[in-house]
């Protein structure tokens, strides 16, 4: 089935179909927040003041992550008004025009996961399914959308970065070898 689901063409296009379906619910969850004057500090401040409890105990579920609210991201709230919106449009555009996919997909799947933790339920169980079978699909995810002209372009750059040869060397690329034989 994983085989099926990572290099099959016909799997590609369920997953572009799913692509394009999350794609757009991010992309347009940024856009409102980009044109709508977005502030994340009374949220945050709720997930500090009332934090995911365990009903029986009423103890905090999540306390680092509470204390990051509260120590990092409450401070640096502008830093939090600015990368949440446009994370959200860029991860969209990512996953609609299907370039760099698998990081898209990440950093959605990032984003959901910190939703949950700070108590918002919402559709986040419901992106963060569809996200993770995006992501299982891998470089088939992006089969058809940019990735296809876009990751040849980036290994390509990558091992020129690092001054690799291909593997036709026999993994020698980057050693001097073998010592010159003297007669």
């Amino acid at each position: 089935m994983m085989k099926f689901w990572r290099e099959n063409k016909y799997a590609a296009g369920v997953v572009l179909l799913l692509r394009l379906y999350i794609g757009w619910l991010w992309l347009e969850a940024g856009w409102h927040k980009i044109t709508g004057g977005f502030d994340a500090t009374g949220f945050l401040t709720r997930a500090v003041e009332n934090p995911v409890a365990d009903k029986a105990t009423g103890a905090a579920v999540y306390p680092t992550y509470t204390a990051f609210i509260e120590h990092f991201a409450l401070p640096n709230v502008k830093l939090i008004n600015f990368l949440i919106p446009w994370g959200e449009f860029l991860i969209g555009l990512g996953l609609i025009l299907g370039a760099l996919t698998i990081a898209a997909t990440f950093f959605g799947l990032m984003l959901n996961f910190l939703f949950l933790f700070a108590g918002t339920v919402s559709t986040n169980p419901w992106m963060l399914l569809l996200g993770a079978l995006i992501f299982i699909a891998g470089a088939n995810a992006g089969a058809y959308g940019l990735d296809r002209f876009l990751m040849p372009l980036l290994k390509a750059g990558w091992k020129k970065l690092f001054h690799r040869k291909d593997a036709i060397d026999g993994g020698t690329a980057g050693t001097a070898g073998p010592a010159p034989r003297t007669v």
